[in-house]
């Protein structure tokens, strides 16, 4: 007969991010009135989210309740478990951050870069290195295996019991750094009791082991070998592994290297000196400028843009746009990394410009050049294996993958009733005897703009997407002391399509305007006692809205965003204001007030 203590403590996991989705993985544990937060993610925008550079999760409830929180722990150093931490200090207390030596290097140097290293302390953490967070968390750094170099699976114990966290994983055999994943650890945990384990979903539906890093070496020279001009290699600067690798090649083939992208340049200068990249001779790498003048197949350079973002350096060069790289015939780019997916239709166009400016492009899963740093099938069985969980958390993964995973575990023995598969904000409370989703805190998404220095809310974000769509209308007028049209309106249309029915929309809405005007606005105009006029500003902007948004939809079936600018006399004073509101669902500040102004003229509005 099973019995349930119930003087145990529960413990409550909820993921912030990271579930039904790739990226912002972010992670709330807590006991009593304790919380440790587990990694600090972030993800990238999709094509509905325009002007947005960066997505983070929501931490509405974790500022409400950063009182709570004791310490966050970071399992290794991607941007999806270490991006989004810079965001977070400043609005959130974290008294202390632990993680591995890589990890931290580069969180130290992004909030040094954002002036927030005072708003928390950072802690180094080793193989089997122990860290107390409060009264209830003893949290162990296993080391594993992963695409990033110093990458960590954390050995939770709370009162509850152990929590195996695997963080991103598979298990690599042949590791490049030769640091390998310790089996030994998790199996010894497994042996004394794993209450649940939450683990990496990724590559659920591929079946098999993910194959090594080491096992992409012959395919990277072969190709390197071959080139009759210049190598250009594109591949996540984080992939330390995968550098290093190149770095061996260029040496082998007698290429110097250069590097063209800031990450990487950054990711290569702390990997170098912590020691997990080799020690390569110093004039194996050179600055741009100098292979410049060097013979192109002396040359190799290594650069960020795999997934074909705007910005980086790769997409400059394929437009032109790059300042000291230009495409040559001859060259061969690399790309070493696949497409996370979404940005598929922007990695094929940096290719097709490549390739129309005469580079041979080496691309694809059958070019044997990139191999994935997250398990699949068979690696998540030995996970299951080693660590003999009780209740099984799949995470870190699209809802597919979730499922997918959530089968494996049971083919490996866990019963389903102790599998749960939740999304972003469910909490689930675990007990030595139970797992069960009890409630949801908010968990959407907190959207950086692309100046990285502001956030983009709803509102916001809403407006966008309405330009994006139905394009701006904007109505200018300008009335007199007796409510008299002082010019005839100005109207700008923008991003809106035309055809031949609506080529003169301007003067449609122009006519529009001017024959309302002369209607409608003397009895929404009053005569103060000491002479002034004073408007009924929000009876002319709803019927100028109406009138606008009537044959706006008339002539275009569309919903254009509407703004409209008003200015009027002050009879006292000799300064002019104009008044703008935009008809949208949004608030409008001065919405009912009564405006004043003396000029008569009508100043230029153009959005």
């Amino acid at each position: 007969m099973v019995t349930t203590n119930t003087n145990v403590l529960p413990l409550r996991i909820t993921p912030l991010g990271g579930l039904g989705e790739i990226g912002k993985n972010t992670w709330i544990f807590q006991v009593g009135e304790e919380i440790i937060l587990i990694d600090g993610g972030l993800s990238f925008p999709d094509e509905g989210m325009p002007g947005v550079n960066l997505v983070l999760p929501n931490i509405d409830w974790l500022i409400a309740n950063q009182e709570k929180i004791v310490g966050m722990v970071v399992t290794h150093g991607h941007e999806d478990h270490i991006g989004g931490i810079p965001y977070h200090l400043q609005r959130l207390r974290i008294p202390v951050i632990y993680g591995p030596r890589l990890a931290m290097s580069l969180l130290e140097h992004k909030l040094q870069e954002a002036e927030l290293l005072d708003r928390t302390k950072i802690v180094t953490v080793g193989p089997r290195g122990m860290v107390r967070l409060g009264k209830y968390f003893l949290v162990e750094y296993i080391q594993n295996t992963h695409s990033m170099a110093d990458s960590y699976t954390l050995a939770i114990n709370t009162p509850a019991g152990l929590v195996i966290h695997t963080g991103d994983f598979k298990f690599d055999h042949t590791p490049v750094d030769g640091r390998k994943f310790d089996y030994q650890r998790l199996a010894e945990h497994g042996e004394k009791g794993v209450l649940c384990l939450l683990s990496d979903s990724t590559n659920a539906e591929v079946p098999g082991f993910t194959p090594s890093e080491r096992s992409i070496y012959p395919s990277l020279e072969r190709f390197v070998k071959e080139a009759q001009g210049r190598v250009i290699v594109t591949t996540f600067a984080s992939s330390v592994h995968r550098i290093n690798m190149l770095l061996e090649i260029a040496q082998k083939t007698g290429r110097s290297v250069t590097i063209a992208g800031r990450s990487m340049l950054n990711m290569i200068a702390k990997a170098k000196t912590l020691g997990f990249i080799a020690d390569f001779p110093d004039s194996l790498l050179q600055p741009l400028h100098v292979v410049n003048s060097m013979p192109p197949e002396r040359v190799m350079i290594l650069t960020t843009g795999s997934q074909g973002e705007p910005m980086s350096a790769l997409t400059r060069i394929a437009n032109g746009d790059h300042r000291q790289i230009k495409i040559k015939q001859g060259d061969t780019v690399m790309f070493s990394a696949n497409p996370i997916p979404g940005n598929t239709i922007s990695v094929v166009r940096v290719v097709d410009l490549l390739m129309s400016q005469g580079a041979n492009v080496i691309y694809g899963r059958d070019k044997n050049i990139h191999v994935s740093g997250h398990g699949a099938t068979e690696d998540h069985k030995l996970m299951l294996a080693l660590t003999k969980p009780k209740f099984f958390f799949p995470c870190h993964g699209e809802y597919r993958m979730l499922v997918c995973h959530s089968r494996t575990a049971q083919a490996m023995g866990v019963p389903k009733e102790n599998i749960v598969i939740t999304k972003n904000g469910d909490v689930v409370e675990l007990t030595p005897d139970s797992m069960a989703i009890v409630d949801q805190i908010p968990a959407g998404v907190d959207l950086v703009d692309a100046s990285r220095s502001s956030m983009v809310n709803d509102s916001v974000l809403k407006e966008r997407q309405r330009l994006a769509e139905d394009g701006f209308v904007t109505v200018a007028i300008a009335l007199g002391a007796d409510s008299s049209l002082l010019a005839r309106p100005q109207v700008v249309v923008k991003a809106v399509a035309r055809n031949a029915d609506n080529r003169n929309l301007e003067d449609m809405l122009r006519s529009a305007v001017e024959q309302v005007a002369r209607s409608g606005f003397p009895e929404q105009a009053h005569k103060e006692t000491d002479g002034r006029v004073s408007y009924d500003w929000m009876g002319i902007r709803s019927t100028l809205e109406r009138t606008v948004k009537q044959i706006i939809r008339e002539v275009l079936q569309s919903h254009p965003l509407i703004q409209v600018l008003l200015q009027t006399p002050d009879l006292s004073a000799g300064a002019g204001t104009i008044q703008a509101e935009t008809a949208t669902a949004l608030t409008s500040p001065s919405a009912g007030k009564r405006r004043r102004s003396a000029n008569p003229e009508l100043v230029p509005t153009a959005p």
